[in-house]
């Protein structure tokens, strides 16, 4: 049975993937959605009727979740055909003016639980099977006041352009998508929200398109896709300019 895995599924961005899914990827029958808010999994499996849905309520911060996912992984022996790791988190504050607790999560959550899952679930794989990262604008240039997000989302745009190729000859493709801000529950959790002229002057991003065409874009293949012509040419500036110059622009 081919199946969808994708993490972050409760709310925002990963809510949108998992309602147009169906959309781009027909040939799926299954989904796996992974959350710590059991009772927002379970409203999404209702709204899939004829869909068969796991929903595995886990904190992808707590290491324990890998050894779930990866039990789960070799009790059923899924095709997996489409992974999203959209789950992440992203703080507003200077470095030793905010909580550790909180830089420490986005590390766990940014790179240790996509990197987990990914590693985990290629096994599982064949050719044509394909995996799409949430990575951010915040991956073309360190921005400070957020700088532990922007160097997570960096690491997760190069992750996916090695992986890209590293998987390459086994027909599974990798895909970044790289949006700008969204009108989502990830601004009020990051602390973002009244706190950013940044944020308040940004273009945003509409969730619903975002999620369209970055599945689109998985399933083309593309390595990175970025939304919205003003985030395209900001992509290209960050490439041209000097980062010690573009990171005093960048500040959020």
């Amino acid at each position: 049975m081919k199946t969808a895995i994708i993490t972050g599924a409760s709310s925002g961005l990963g809510r949108e993937f998992v309602r147009q899914v169906g959309d781009v990827f027909p040939e799926i029958e299954q989904y796996w959605l992974i959350a710590r808010r059991a009772d927002r999994l379970e409203e999404l499996a209702a709204a899939l009727p004829d869909k068969t849905v796991a929903c595995l309520p886990l904190d992808l911060c707590d290491t324990m979740s890998f050894m779930a996912i990866q039990q789960k992984l070799a009790e059923e022996q899924p095709e997996v055909a489409l992974l999203v790791n959209n789950a992440g988190c992203g703080y507003l504050g200077n470095i030793g003016e905010m909580e550790t607790a909180a830089q420490t999560r986005m590390i766990d959550l940014n790179l240790r639980a996509l990197t987990a899952i990914t590693n985990m679930t290629v096994p599982y794989m064949v050719s044509g099977s394909r995996i799409l990262n949430v990575s951010s604008i915040a991956s073309f240039c360190p921005n400070p006041r957020m700088t532990v997000y922007s160097a997570s989302k960096a690491y997760v745009s190069a992750f996916t352009i090695g992986a890209a190729e590293e998987l390459r000859e086994k027909g599974i493709t990798v895909t970044a998508v790289c949006p700008g801000p969204m009108r989502t529950e990830f601004l009020d959790l990051g602390n973002i929200i009244g706190n950013s002229k940044m944020f308040e002057t940004l273009p945003y991003c509409d969730q619903v398109q975002v999620a369209g065409g970055a599945l689109r874009a998985a399933r083309a293949g593309r390595t990175i896709y970025t939304p919205r012509l003003f985030y395209k040419f900001y992509r290209v500036l960050a490439k041209l300019t000097p980062v010690k110059l573009m990171v005093k622009f960048a500040k959020t």
